[in-house]
């Protein structure tokens, strides 16, 4: 098969779908699915067992030795708050958070909407074993909650999907804290002096105008990351650090890299106009001239940009679904149907469903009442109150503190179950409400 042909019937769908907005919601689903069918079937030993096997890493006396589900979790899952900590960056800089009156009104409903999901939780599970799970309903999955609504498309505004990025983007800043504070083991003093030792220099790298990627990739991987891990603080909270110290400034300016792109173009259609018989030749200086307009481009564009972007699909289509097939895998018995009913079950569903909703439009309607901040333009109650239950849908975040908050395989069975059917229903829930909501306005 010709490489034109290869392009059109294989390579070409696969860009097709890694670009479309859902495509990550999509992944998880099957990823989650396919952990429960396995979990559930004659292969159910196999598939728990495999997640405990042993990986070394080191040399001589320095090793560690973790299971292949604490590599996945705390490792691979570093990465994908490492691209948390380059949008949260990003927004604070440029964004949607960027100054305070953009910033005041999706972070102030993202504080309700962390804050009254926990106090729910609270009442099914305050002063028992479980009550160490109260993070769990404060998370918003953004690939979820962002994918249901470019499903619908038109039907609501673009400041809308703005708005609710940036309430995603600030429920992550507090889930980190949370982690950060919260779900941290014992603490040794010097790993950590070791890790801030690292950022520092990270951060003096930037500004002393460093844009070698392999420099801080060597210094927030061998360096941060692993103090961190030693250190009893979580390796996600390393991850953002490192994220932050990564440079945003571009080694030449738009108006320089216009001038020289300008003059390549010209050099470009100068060789094509040249004789037949030095064709050959053309072609070798221009794939030459090429070759420099790509690092020219490369030069004008922040290294924050560079990394996100060629991390960003990895993340989303290898480590996202990796982490959900490792961790979505609930195996259900007779009592399974029982859990619903248990605190932990209910504290999250309620949790979900209920704290987040309350929580982000109280939250939201009180700065607007207060003259604080203003809904954003087009933005009407109606589609706050959906905003509300899409921020709801918890899933790989809050997966990812039920790791953290339990070791008892039936506290665990329970969470994953809460989490599932909170964020199933109200991502259901909230996808035909602005569905009706935007037929109304439009009648």
């Amino acid at each position: 098969m010709k490489k034109s042909n290869l392009d059109v019937y294989l390579l070409l769908p696969i860009k097709n779908f890694i670009e479309k907005k859902t495509s990550v919601g999509v992944s998880l689903i099957i990823s989650s699915l396919l952990a429960l069918l396995l979990a559930n079937s004659p292969l159910k030993g196999f598939y728990h067992d495999f997640w405990q096997q042993e990986i070394y890493i080191g040399f001589n006396d320095f090793v560690i030795n973790k299971s292949l589900h604490h590599w996945i979790n705390d490792g691979l899952m570093s990465m994908f708050f490492f691209i948390v900590g380059l949008e949260l960056k990003r927004e604070i800089l440029y964004g949607e958070l960027s100054s305070l009156r953009k910033a005041s009104l999706p972070v102030f409903a993202a504080i309700g909407g962390m804050l009254v999901p926990a106090f729910i939780y609270m009442l099914f599970n305050f002063g028992t074993d479980s009550a160490s799970g109260w993070g769990i309903p404060m998370a918003t999955d953004i690939a979820f909650a962002l994918g249901i609504l470019y499903l619908l498309g038109d039907q609501v505004p673009v400041s809308l999907k703005i708005f609710l990025t940036a309430i995603a983007i600030a429920d992550d800043m507090g889930a980190v804290l949370v982690i950060a504070f919260f779900y941290t083991e014992q603490i040794s003093i010097q790993s950590l002096g070791i890790g801030l030792f690292f950022l520092l220099i990270l951060l003096l790298a930037n500004f002393s105008g460093i844009r070698n990627m392999l420099f801080y990739g060597i210094m927030g991987i061998g360096g941060l990351w692993l103090a961190t891990m030693l250190s009893g603080i979580h390796e996600t909270i390393a991850a953002v650090l490192a994220a932050f110290a990564i440079p945003t400034t571009k080694r030449i300016n738009t108006a320089i890299f216009l001038r020289k792109a300008k003059f390549m173009s010209n050099r470009i259609k100068n060789l094509m106009k040249r004789p037949f018989l030095t064709i050959q030749k053309n072609q070798e200086e221009i794939s030459h001239t090429v070759e420099k307009f790509s690092l020219l481009a490369q030069d004008a564009t922040p290294p924050l940009q560079r990394i996100e972007h060629s991390l960003q699909p990895f993340v989303s289509f290898v480590v996202l679904p990796l982490f959900a097939f490792a961790n979505a895998g609930v195996s259900f018995n007779s009592d399974s149907f029982s859990y619903f009913l248990k605190p932990v079950s209910l504290g999250i569903i309620l949790g979900l469903i209920l704290g987040k909703f309350l929580g982000i439009v109280l939250f939201t309607k009180l700065m607007v009442k207060l003259g604080i901040a203003e809904l954003p333009k087009n933005v009407q109650w109606k589609h706050i109150y959906g905003v509300g239950l899409l921020g709801a849908i918890g899933f790989t975040m809050s997966l990812f503190i039920t790791e953290l908050a339990f070791s008892s395989e039936i506290y665990l069975n329970q969470a994953k179950i809460g989490v599932f059917s909170g964020s199933l229903l109200a991502g259901v829930i909230g996808y035909f409400y602005l569905k009706y909501i935007n037929r109304s306005i439009e009648n």
